[in-house]
């Protein structure tokens, strides 16, 4: 069997390659940086460590059975523990919901909240979204999207509309609970696939259902961090090479497709097949063999990006949730903002608090993360402006919540520029949105038509966004490299 080169080592990447690997494949990854994670990143202040990239793991078992594919025990390698809340939810009116673990603990914390119809409501949605998953996941979010008649399931299809799958997400939860709080909870989640409510599909309300009903999770030790760090060692473990700092240049082609992969070293790695897990817009600027080009990428539509603040802090915090999610008073025009490529009136604000993470900080001491949703770079805005004024406006914020002031603490600032320079198109690392022509077949291929041999793997493919998803993409490659071998 020829070689496989691999050119990313962000999790779909390592998924793959771990998989290849494990299979006897000759197995080679090459990536940019020196360490691996790819957008589920780490950076140090000083004596802090902070996780740049996801802070929110869903589905385990996805991840699981990455490690199962190479006839290891993730809980033995890779210990993970369930957060609790997984979410702490505050309201502009002050008022909060925790979102545990167990229908009946949840419908507890909602009948508190709203009152026992409430309740009974949020048990009818909490029992369709399970539906819409259980429906949704083996056609869609598990299944190789590569090919149009992948597609064409007309009896999926016509479940997935009876189950409110094709009205907006905001309409489908609404038609469940009528607190507009429980709506915020059950929606926010569309900010992940880059759009507002009432412009998602309701098929992504299974987002919701993996946050609020399968759990968050998160490594016992390391940070998110550790998840690409513990598939590293497992691609090299199952005989997988892997070149930090070496950049790939040039993806070489012949009459039969896939022949090498020229690097920034002078070196060429001879392939047949080739595996690409980097910023996908960015991989057609140079990277890859002529004919491989893809229609999906004509127009792109982008997610917004994201103000990101890492502080160091001299303290802990007492109370605090690991996720705390502070909603503000506007709603619907917060959304209208990012799509017009404005600052957010009243932005909604994701403070992760890894206290569980002892390595991350000084005994007695933490970190602290604070996440703004904001407009890409395809937008008109002067970062040069704007982002000082956003971080200012985002101190005073949270100085307001109860967080004190931070303006003397040691800071790392990450925001669309930033994004850029990491090499994340349009200055966001969230990707293109999930809007119904950049779903599912309509989402960038997962293997180039014209040029055999030649995958993709990330989050730029299907089935799109999110760590479950990503990973996901990686073994959907490997599978099309071992059952197509060259």
């Amino acid at each position: 069997m020829s070689p496989v080169v691999v050119i990313g080592a962000g999790l779909g990447g390592l998924a793959a390659a771990v998989r290849l690997a494990a299979a006897g494949r000759d197995v080679t990854i090459v990536e940019a940086a020196q360490v691996p994670g790819g957008c589920c990143g780490t950076a140090t202040l000083g004596e802090y460590r902070f996780d740049t990239g996801p802070s929110v793991l869903t589905m385990p078992d996805v991840l699981a059975d990455v490690f199962a594919a190479a006839g290891e025990d993730m809980e033995s390698l890779l210990p993970l523990r369930r957060l609790d809340p997984y979410y702490r939810l505050r309201y502009h009116d002050g008022s909060h919901l925790d979102v545990v673990e167990g229908e009946d603990a949840m419908a507890e914390q909602v009948r508190a909240l709203s009152g026992a119809a409430e309740a009974d409501r949020y048990r009818r949605l909490r029992a369709r979204l399970g539906e819409l998953f259980e429906a949704e996941w083996p056609a869609f979010i598990d299944h190789d999207m590569t090919r149009l008649r992948d597609l064409a399931r007309p009896r999926v299809l016509a479940r997935l509309a009876a189950l409110g799958g094709f009205r907006s997400m905001d309409a489908l939860v609404k038609s469940h609970v009528t607190d507009e709080r429980l709506v915020k909870a059950h929606t926010f989640q569309a900010l992940y696939v880059g759009l507002p409510p009432r412009r998602a599909l309701g098929i992504y309300a299974v987002i919701a259902h993996m946050d609020t009903v399968g759990g968050v999770f998160f490594p016992r030790d390391g940070g998110m961090h550790a998840i690409p760090r513990a598939l590293a060692a497992l691609a090299e473990k199952a005989g997988a090479q892997i070149r930090y700092g070496v950049r790939a240049l040039k993806i070489e082609t012949g009459a039969s497709g896939v022949t090498g992969v020229r690097l920034d070293t002078g070196e060429r790695l001879a392939a047949g097949n080739v595996v690409v897990a980097c910023d996908l817009p960015r991989a057609h600027t140079g990277l890859l063999p002529k004919g491989a080009g893809d229609w999906r990428l004509r127009r792109p539509r982008y997610s917004p990006s994201c103000l990101v603040l890492h502080f160091g802090l001299d303290r802990k915090l007492a109370g605090q949730a690991h996720h705390t999610l502070h909603f503000g008073a506007q709603w619907d025009a917060t959304f209208d903002a990012l799509r017009a490529g404005r600052p957010q009136p009243d932005p909604n604000l994701l403070v992760t608090y890894p206290e569980s993470d002892t390595g991350a900080a000084p005994n007695g001491q933490a970190t602290l993360t604070v996440l703004e949703p904001t407009a890409n770079l395809r937008g008109e805005a002067d970062w040069d402006d704007l982002s000082p004024r956003l971080q200012d406006r985002l101190l005073g914020r949270l100085a307001d919540l109860g967080y004190g002031d931070l303006s003397s603490a040691p800071r790392l600032t990450v925001d669309p520029p930033a994004w850029a320079r990491l090499g994340h198109s349009a200055g966001t690392p969230f990707a293109l949105d999930h809007r119904f022509s950049q779903t599912a077949w309509f989402r960038p291929a997962g293997a180039a038509r014209r040029v055999p041999g030649l995958h993709f793997a990330g989050m730029y493919t299907a089935p799109g966004v999110g760590v479950p998803p990503v990973l996901i993409s990686g073994r959907l490659a490997a599978q099309r490299v071992l059952e197509t071998p060259r």
